[in-house]
């Protein structure tokens, strides 16, 4: 594997970097339900939630990738099985 400027490999840094924003833009799509929610638009809040949990289930499968990349036990894992 090659490796990039971080001194992590290209992959590690790549699934990293998508697990990230992921995680990040989850967070933000939080708001934006509440906006829409409070503006009376059911259906955008819906869309917005489903875009949340596409950005869920990428970052877990990131987290899945990044352990097996370590070959490591996972230990970090949220608890309630929620990213």
């Amino acid at each position: 594997m090659a490796t990039g400027e971080t001194g992590f490999d290209d992959v590690t840094f790549d699934l990293v970097s998508v697990q990230y924003h992921s995680l990040k833009a989850g967070h933000d799509y939080g708001q934006y339900v509440r906006d829409a929610r409070n503006a009376g638009k059911d259906d955008i809040a819906e869309f917005f939630e489903q875009v949340m949990a596409e950005d869920s289930a990428r970052a877990k499968k990131c987290h899945e990738f990044l352990v097996a990349l370590g070959g490591g036990i996972d230990q970090t894992s949220p608890q309630d099985g929620s990213v």
